[in-house]
C-alpha cells in the first residue's frame, strides 16, 4: 500500500494528499520503546521507521527489532531534527525519560517551526513531564508548533478493562444507576533505570511514576461510555506517600550496588507507596470516589494491574495476573532471573502466572492503533496533551496533601509553581 495517495489539483497536475499509512519515529530506544515496537504487530495502519536515542547502540537495537518484527523499515538517526527532516517521518512517539521531554519537544518544534520536516502528530508516554509548569510548556510548544499531540496512556486500551467498563455500564448502570467506586493499582517490585528512582530527574517517585495510570484507570472506568472526561469533575483529593522497602539499610545497598552512588536513598529516598483517593462529582451533582494505589515495593509473579468497579448491584475485578496460562518449575530447575513470563519478573520457581502477550494485554497494541488513526485523520484522539496537563494536575495536588496531611480541595493553590519535595531531594520518610 502506498504511504500517500494523489489527487487532482486545479490544474490538473498531480498534488500529494495525506499520508495513508503513517511513518513513525521513537524517542527512545529503553524498555517502553520496546513495548511499543512489540505490540507494533497489531497496527494496522504504520510502521515505524525511525528511531533516535543517545544511546546509539540502543537505538540500533531497537530499529533492528522492529525490522526483524516486519513492522517498519527502521532506521537509527543522529538526532531528533534529523529524524522529523526526514520525508518517511510523519509522527513521533516520545518515548524517552522524563527530565528530557522539554528538550525533546523544543527539538522536534524547532524543527517543524523552521520548515526542516513537518508531521502529522505526537504521541507522548506518560507522565507528560515532571510537573505541572514543565506539562503546561509543553503543550504550549505543541501549541505554537500547530503539531496535533496525543498522551499515550496504556492501561486505557486494554482490552480487559475496556470491556468490563463496557459491560458495566450496559447492563448494571443501565438498570439500576451509575457506579460509585472505583479501585486501581499498579504494583511491581521497581524501576529498570537509574533515572527512575531519583527523584530529581524523574520528578519524584512511584507516585509521579505510575499514579498517572490508576489515577486516569479510576477516572475512566467511572465515566459513562460515550461522555467526555470533563463529564467527571475532581473536587477534593487526598494523597499519601511512604518508603516501605528502599530505604531500609539492605536495600539501600542493593541500589547503590546495582546503580551507582547516583541511587543513595539513605540521603536521597523516593517514594515507592502510594495511595490517593480522589472525590470526583458527575453532571448530576452526584459524589462518586476513586482510590489508586501504586508501590515499587511488591513482590510478586512480576507486574501486576488491578481495577474495580463497584455499583448498586453490580461488580466488575480486574488483574492481569488472573492469567489463563501458568507455568510450574521445581527447585531443580535453574536459570538466571528474567522476564520471559511476566513483566518485572521476582523469581525463576515456584507456580507462576505467564501473560501470554503482554504488549496486547496492557493495552500497547490498542493503544498504538488508535494514535495512529487519529493522525492519519480517521478518529479523534482519546486523550491530548491537554489530559496529560490535567493528570499532572492530580499527581501534584496528591504530593501536596501528603506533605500537609490534609485532604484539599481541587484544584488547590500554587499548583502551577508546586515543586514536590522528592524531586527537591529534601523528603525524607
Amino acid at each position: 500500500m502506498d504511504r500517500v495517495s494523489t489527487g487532482r489539483g486545479a490544474t490538473g497536475g498531480a498534488r500529494p494528499m495525506k499520508p495513508t499509512r503513517l511513518g513513525v519515529g521513537f524517542v527512545g530506544a529503553g524498555f517502553n520503546a520496546r513495548f511499543h515496537i512489540t505490540g507494533w504487530t497489531g497496527v494496522r495502519d504504520g510502521d515505524v521507521r525511525g528511531i533516535w536515542s543517545p544511546d546509539q547502540k540502543g537505538a540500533a537495537s531497537a530499529a533492528s527489532l522492529a525490522r526483524g518484527l516486519g513492522v517498519g523499515a527502521a532506521k537509527a538517526y543522529r538526532s531528533i531534527a534529523e529524524m522529523v527532516a526526514d520525508p518517511a517521518i510523519d509522527a513521533i512517539w516520545l518515548c524517552g525519560p522524563n527530565h528530557a521531554r522539554i528538550e525533546n519537544v523544543e527539538e522536534i518544534c524547532e524543527a517543524v517551526v523552521r520548515g526542516k520536516g513537518t508531521l502529522r502528530g505526537i504521541a507522548c508516554e506518560k507522565p507528560l513531564a515532571r510537573n505541572v509548569a514543565d506539562a503546561k510548556e509543553v503543550l504550549r510548544l505543541m501549541t505554537k508548533a500547530g503539531i496535533a499531540h496525543g498522551y499515550l496512556e496504556n492501561q486505557l486500551f486494554s482490552p480487559g478493562l475496556v470491556r468490563g467498563r463496557d459491560l458495566i455500564w450496559a447492563r448494571g448502570a443501565k438498570t439500576t444507576g451509575r457506579p460509585y467506586l472505583a479501585r486501581a493499582a499498579e504494583e511491581h517490585s521497581g524501576p529498570h533505570n537509574a533515572w527512575f528512582w531519583q527523584g530529581e530527574q524523574q520528578g519524584g517517585g512511584v507516585l509521579n511514576d505510575m499514579m498517572c495510570h490508576s489515577a486516569e484507570v479510576v477516572r475512566f472506568l467511572l465515566t459513562e461510555p460515550g461522555k467526555p472526561r470533563t463529564s467527571l469533575k475532581p473536587v477534593a483529593i487526598n494523597g499519601r506517600i511512604a518508603s516501605l522497602k528502599w530505604s531500609r539499610p539492605e536495600y539501600v545497598k542493593q541500589l547503590k550496588a546495582r546503580y551507582g552512588k547516583g541511587v543513595d536513598y539513605s540521603k536521597r529516598p523516593s517514594e515507592d507507596f502510594a495511595s490517593v483517593t480522589i472525590t470526583y462529582q458527575d453532571a448530576k451533582g452526584n459524589t462518586v470516589i476513586g482510590e489508586a494505589t501504586t508501590s515499587w515495593s511488591f513482590v510478586g509473579p512480576g507486574l501486576r494491574l488491578s481495577g474495580e468497579l463497584l455499583g448498586p448491584e453490580y461488580s466488575m475485578n480486574w488483574n492481569t495476573l488472573n492469567s489463563e496460562l501458568s507455568c510450574f518449575f521445581s527447585r531443580e530447575v535453574q536459570g538466571a532471573a528474567g522476564e520471559d513470563l511476566v513483566e518485572k519478573q521476582n523469581a525463576e520457581m515456584g507456580l507462576m502466572p505467564v501473560v501470554p502477550d503482554e504488549a496486547a494485554t496492557y493495552g500497547y497494541v490498542a493503544e498504538d492503533r488508535h494514535f495512529v488513526r487519529a493522525f492519519l485523520g480517521l478518529e479523534k484522539p482519546l486523550l491530548t496533551f491537554q489530559d496529560g496537563v490535567e493528570v499532572m494536575q492530580v499527581l501534584m495536588t496528591a504530593y501536596m496533601s501528603a506533605e500537609q496531611g490534609k485532604t484539599l480541595a481541587f484544584p488547590p493553590r500554587g499548583l502551577d509553581q508546586f515543586i514536590p519535595a522528592v524531586a527537591k531531594g529534601t523528603w525524607r520518610p
